[in-house]
C-alpha cells in the first residue's frame, strides 16, 4: 500500500516555518533543486531533524529545464571518465526501477551516422562500451547496428543524403520538475520542514563555526533565524554567492554553462525513436517528450553563462543553432513557426579545469570551507543521490550525536509503491472514477500512486475533473493538487513546473492563467486583486520570453528577460 505523503499546502508551510523559527536542526539544507531535495530526504530517513529552505520554488533553478534524461553520459566516455559513467548507470537502474517508475521510463535512441565506415567503428565501440557498462541497469541492453535502410525505416524523417545508418540503444528520461517536487515531498513525509520562497541572507556564526542562517520569507517579509548544527550549502549556481556570506571562503569556484532546449508537434517529426548525436560544441538530443506523447524536445547549447542566474535567456542565437543541427538531420526542415515552447537552464560545472565549459568536470565535490558549513557543487542530474549522500556524511561530522548510512537507494519517492499495481489496474480506476482510461493513464504517469488523492479530490468536486479550458491535455484538478499538495505558491510555479503549459502550449500558458488562477485562488487564499496581480505577472514574464528569444545575443536576450519584475519580492 503507498503511503499516503505530507499535502504541502499553505497549513503545511505555515507550520514549517514556525518550525524553522522555534526548533533546532541537525541539518538545515538551502537550496530545493535536486540536490538539495535529496539532501533534505538523505538526512531525515536517517533520523535526523532536517530543515530545507528554497528562496523560489522546487526545481525553480537548472532542475527543471535538464533534457530529461537520466543517463550515463556518452560524452565522459569520450574522456575515458568510465568511473562517472559506470556510477551514473548504477543510479539510473535506481530511478527507473525503484525510486521513481511513474516519473521516469526507457526509451529508445537512434545514433544516426553519417560515415558509414569510420562513425560506425568509433561510435559502435563508444555506444557499445555504454551499453555494456550499462547492462541490467534499468534499460533493455538492446545496441543494435542499423542499415540506413532500417535507420529510415525507424527515422522516416531522416533526409536520405545525411544518413548512412544508425545504432539504437536505450537511455532513461523522466520530468525532472515534478520528480524534484516529489523528492522534497518524500522529504516531508519524514519529518523535514520544508518552505520555499524563502531566502537565505545571512549566516549565524558562533566564532568561525556556521550555526544557522537568517532566512526572510519572501511571502510575509517576515524574518526568521533558523538554528542548525550543520548546514548544507545545495545552491547550484548560485554556490558562490552563497560562498560569499562567510567572506568567501571555498576551494572551488561554480561557472554556469547555458543549455536551451526547444520543444516542437511530434507531427513534425516522423520517428518511432528519439535521436542521439554530436555537434562541434555540445549532444544533440531529439527526445520524447516525457509527460506528453504530442511533442518532441530537442537541443541543447552548451555556452558559458555569466548574466542573471534566475532567469537564463534563450536568444534568437540559440534557436537558430538548434535549429540548424536538427535540420541537418531532417529530410523536411523545421522553421521558427514549428517552435511551441522554448527554456533555458544552467549547468552548475566545477570551474577550473577548462576555459571551456563544454569540458568542464561534471563530477561533484564537497566541501567544508568553516566548520558547521558543508558546500555540494558540480554533478549531474543523474546521480542528485550520490551528491546528497556525500553532503550528507560530510555534515554528520559536525553532529554530537552518530549518524547511520545512506538508505535513500531503498526509499521509493511518492507515487512510487503500488504504481505498477495500479497501472494494472487502471480500467477499475477509470470505471470508479467515470474519467476516461487515457485520463487514468495520463494521471497514472504524474502521480503515480499518489492518484488516488488526485481522484479523491475529483470525486469530492466533479467539476475538477473537467479538461482545462485552453489546456486541454490537463485536467483542472491537476492546478488544484498543485496547491493543495504540491506546494506550489504561484502562478507560475503552476504552469511552469506542475503543469507544464509554459513550453506546451502556442500560447505559452497566457490564456489559461486565468482560469487556472480561479481554481486555486479558494486554496491558496487570493482575493480579486491577487489574482488580477498573479495573472499579470505571468503574462508579463511570457512577453519577456518571447522577447528574449527575439534578440541576436545573450546580453540583450538578458535585459529583455529581466523586463519582468519577480513575483517573489526580493528574490532577485
Amino acid at each position: 500500500m503507498a503511503i499516503t505523503a505530507v499535502a504541502l499546502g499553505p497549513e503545511y508551510r505555515a507550520a514549517a516555518l514556525r518550525r524553522l523559527g522555534e526548533e533546532q536542526f541537525d541539518v538545515l539544507v538551502i537550496g530545493a533543486g535536486v540536490v538539495g531535495a535529496g539532501a533534505a530526504l538523505d538526512a531525515a530517513s536517517r533520523g535526523l531533524k532536517v530543515g530545507l529552505v528554497e528562496a523560489r520554488d522546487f526545481a525553480s533553478g537548472t532542475s527543471s529545464r535538464s533534457s530529461k534524461l537520466v543517463h550515463g553520459g556518452l560524452r565522459y566516455l569520450k574522456q575515458l571518465n568510465f568511473a562517472l559513467v559506470f556510477e551514473a548507470l548504477r543510479e539510473r537502474k535506481l530511478i527507473l526501477e525503484k525510486l521513481c517508475p511513474h516519473l521516469a521510463r526507457p526509451v529508445e535512441f537512434i545514433y544516426p551516422l553519417e560515415k558509414t565506415l569510420v562513425d560506425r567503428a568509433w561510435v559502435g565501440t563508444g555506444v557499445g562500451v555504454y551499453d555494456v557498462l550499462g547492462a541490467g541497469r534499468g534499460v533493455p541492453s538492446h545496441l543494435r547496428h542499423l542499415s540506413k535502410k532500417a535507420t529510415l525505416r525507424s527515422f522516416r524523417s531522416g533526409k536520405p543524403g545525411a544518413i548512412k545508418g544508425g545504432i539504437a540503444f536505450y537511455e532513461g528520461q523522466l520530468d525532472d520538475a515534478r520528480h524534484t517536487m516529489a523528492i522534497a515531498r518524500t522529504a516531508a513525509e519524514y519529518g523535514a520542514a520544508v518552505a520555499t520562497s524563502t531566502r537565505v541572507t545571512s549566516f549565524i556564526r558562533d566564532g568561525d563555526k556556521v550555526v544557522g542562517a537568517v532566512a526572510r520569507d519572501l511571502e510575509s517579509g517576515e524574518e526568521i533565524r533558523i538554528r542548525a548544527k550543520a548546514t548544507i550549502n545545495a545552491a547550484g549556481v548560485w554556490t558562490d554567492e552563497i560562498q560569499e556570506m562567510i567572506g568567501g571562503k571555498g576551494q572551488f569556484r561554480v561557472r554556469a554553462s547555458k543549455g536551451v532546449h526547444i520543444v516542437v508537434p511530434r507531427d513534425r517529426i516522423d520517428s518511432d525513436t528519439g535521436l542521439i548525436t554530436e555537434t562541434e560544441k555540445s549532444l544533440l538530443f531529439v527526445i520524447p517528450c516525457p509527460w506528453s506523447p504530442d511533442f518532441w524536445v530537442i537541443g541543447t547549447t552548451d555556452t558559458k553563462w555569466d548574466l542573471d542566474l534566475a532567469h537564463p535567456a534563450a536568444s534568437s542565437a540559440d534557436i537558430d543553432y538548434i535549429l540548424a543541427h536538427v535540420n541537418a538531420l531532417l529530410a523536411k526542415p523545421l522553421t521558427r513557426d514549428d517552435v511551441v515552447g522554448v527554456y533555458a537552464g544552467l549547468r552548475p560545472l566545477l570551474a577550473g579545469e577548462s576555459d571551456e565549459t563544454s569540458k568542464l568536470s561534471r563530477e561533484h565535490a564537497c566541501i567544508s570551507p568553516v566548520p558547521g558549513l558543508v558546500i555540494v557543487a558540480g554533478g549531474k542530474y543523474t546521480t542528485y543521490r550520490v551528491m546528497a549522500k556525500d553532503g550528507v556524511d560530510l555534515a554528520a561530522k559536525a553532529l554530537d550525536k552518530p549518524v547511520g548510512p545512506c538508505l535513500t537507494d531503498d526509499v521509493p519517492l511518492v507515487g512510487a509503491e503500488g504504481y505498477k499495481a495500479l497501472v494494472n489496474t487502471k480500467e477499475a480506476l477509470a470505471a470508479r472514477s467515470g474519467l476516461p482510461v487515457e485520463r487514468i493513464d495520463h494521471l497514472l504517469g504524474r502521480y503515480g500512486s499518489a492518484v488516488r488523492e488526485v481522484l479523491d479530490i475529483v470525486a469530492e468536486h466533479p467539476e475538477l475533473g473537467e479538461p482545462l479550458e485552453h489546456a486541454p491535455r490537463y485536467l483542472k484538478v491537476e492546478a488544484y493538487y498543485g496547491a493543495s499538495h504540491e506546494g506550489a505558491l504561484h502562478l507560475d510555479d503552476l504552469l511552469a513546473r506542475r503543469l507544464r503549459v509554459s513550453i506546451d502550449t502556442w500560447d505559452r500558458g497566457v490564456d489559461v492563467a486565468r482560469e487556472v488562477a480561479d481554481i486555486v485562488a479558494p486554496v491558496l487564499g487570493w482575493d480579486e486583486a491577487t489574482i488580477e496581480r498573479e495573472v499579470e505577472h505571468y503574462r508579463a514574464r511570457v512577453a519577456a520570453e518571447r522577447d528574449s528569444q527575439a534578440q541576436l545575443d545573450d546580453r540583450t536576450a538578458d535585459s529583455a528577460r529581466l523586463g519582468a519584475p519577480e513575483v517573489r519580492v526580493g528574490a532577485g
